[in-house]
């Protein structure tokens, strides 16, 4: 049999399903065989159980699935760098990435992270190393005290490294996203294992595969070294759930707290990265509608990013379910702003250039406000607040995550300096009192509007 890799990204709330993480492990154990098992960022969240845990949950899948070889999503930081320290320490695989530094020196060698490594099968040298994507010392707060420097540059000299060991094949664990295509253009690898958009791929870009699972634990790409590197994409949505899996995180899932009922839901709410970045949504409403109900504010944004997909709404819906759509520990900002700046924010719902999504994406849940979405010239308008026209001279508040206010990584038109204040507790407990004053269920009411 040919030398295999089996590559797992993005798990994120999978663990959160307890069926659905069960069905992840059986999909790895099935296929393994001999073959490394690679995993490529933000496997130890965002979801409840990584937020109740602090990530430490990620201890158990990586017990299930013996992983060989990962590197650093943005995500894998949420709960700060002591946090990320005691999983990389009591993990079993090894730890490579090329350009996350601290204080000067790579990050965490002490407790085993290194920039390249290689594992040998069946007489064939294997050579990793890893990247992370730099704008997470932008977007991920609790990853302050990091530096994540270039990534052409720090993968280059890692593969030269590797090279001089003379390894067969180079493979780069990468949570570049998008900029997989670069990278593969600039340096001498075979396969780039690829993270951070939620899209499965098997690609080749300049002579190198590129792949991608996607994300929440859906689909495992299985590769093979032998000859020109080919890949498959095994789902694993129908495989039956390794049985000690699902019990451990059922396990876990009980220990949260959160198994309240808060409202009933008689149409299921879709929550697939289709319908979260394909324009409004009922769940984006949900979302939206309770940051404008707590603050008070004209209008309300969530980026479609921040809200996580996985199985719908439906029936009754626990403090969980709701708790997982937008599981970080962030509040609700309120800013002031003028008409024309708020057009000006709301022009980045059709942001081309964010790194972790598709081109073609809409990246706005709205509240309180009706926007139009040229999707041919990606331009975006305005039409009402309030049901009103919107007055350039005018002052609106718009809430929104903090996160958002404090990043230029997805709407740069919005600034801290026009931050009136937050709420007192997180995005996620807005989304609890709401649900408890006001239900869950939305429907589509024309909020976004496509022309074109």
């Amino acid at each position: 049999m040919p030398l295999r890799l089996l590559h797992y990204s993005d798990v994120e709330n999978a663990p959160d399903d307890p069926a659905r993480v069960g069905r992840l492990a059986a999909a790895i154990d099935a296929r393994r065989d001999g073959a490394l098992v690679v995993g490529t960022g933000d496997n130890t969240g965002p979801g409840v159980l990584p937020l109740v845990t602090e990530g430490r949950h990620a201890l158990r899948l990586y017990d299930a699935i013996s992983p060989d070889v990962a590197t650093f999503g943005n995500h894998d930081f949420d709960f700060g760098l002591e946090a990320t320290r005691e999983i990389l320490e009591n993990s079993p695989q090894t730890w490579v990435s090329a350009n996350v530094r601290r204080n000067g020196d790579a990050f965490a060698a002490d407790a085993g992270v290194t920039p390249w490594t290689i594992r040998e099968r069946a007489g064939v040298r294997v050579g990793f190393t890893g990247v992370t994507d730099p704008d997470t010392a932008a977007t991920n707060p609790m990853a302050n005290g990091l530096r994540f420097s270039e990534p052409i540059p720090a993968v280059r000299k890692a593969i030269g490294k590797l090279r001089e060991r003379d390894v067969d094949r180079v493979v780069v664990c990468s949570h570049l996203g998008r900029g997989d295509d670069d990278l593969a253009r600039a340096v001498d690898a075979d396969v780039i294992l690829g993270g951070h958009v939620p899209t499965a791929r098997v690609d080749r870009v300049a002579g190198t595969l590129l792949t991608r699972p996607g994300d929440g634990g859906r689909a495992v790409v299985e590769v093979s070294l032998e000859g020109r590197s080919t890949a498959t994409v095994r789902s694993t949505v129908e495989r039956e759930p390794d049985p000690a899996v699902a019990a451990t995180f059922a396990d876990l899932a009980s220990e949260t707290g959160l198994s309240e009922t808060l409202a009933t839901v008689s149409r299921p709410m879709e929550r697939t990265e289709a319908t979260l970045f394909g324009g409004e949504s009922r769940v984006g409403n949900f979302v939206a509608d309770a940051y404008r109900w707590k603050t008070g504010a004209d209008v309300a944004l969530q980026n479609s990013g921040g809200v996580r997909s996985g199985e719908p709404l439906a029936g009754a819906v626990t403090a969980a379910d709701v708790v997982g759509l937008v599981p970080f520990d962030e509040p609700v900002a309120v800013v002031e702003v003028s008409g024309a700046e708020l057009a000006a924010i709301l022009s980045g719902a059709a942001g081309l250039d964010v790194g972790f999504a598709e081109p073609d994406w809409w990246h706005a849940q709205v509240s309180g406000a009706v926007l139009e979405w040229d999707t041919e010239n990606h331009g975006v308008s305005v039409r009402s607040v309030g049901g009103e026209p919107v007055d350039p001279g005018d002052t609106y508040r718009l809430a929104t995550s903090d996160f958002l206010v404090e990043t230029d990584a997805e709407f740069p038109g919005l600034d801290a300096d026009d931050r009136l204040g937050t709420t007192a507790v997180p995005q996620y407990e807005v989304l609890t009192e709401y649900a408890r004053a006001e239900g869950v269920e939305t429907s589509l009411e024309g909020r976004v509007r496509r022309v074109n």
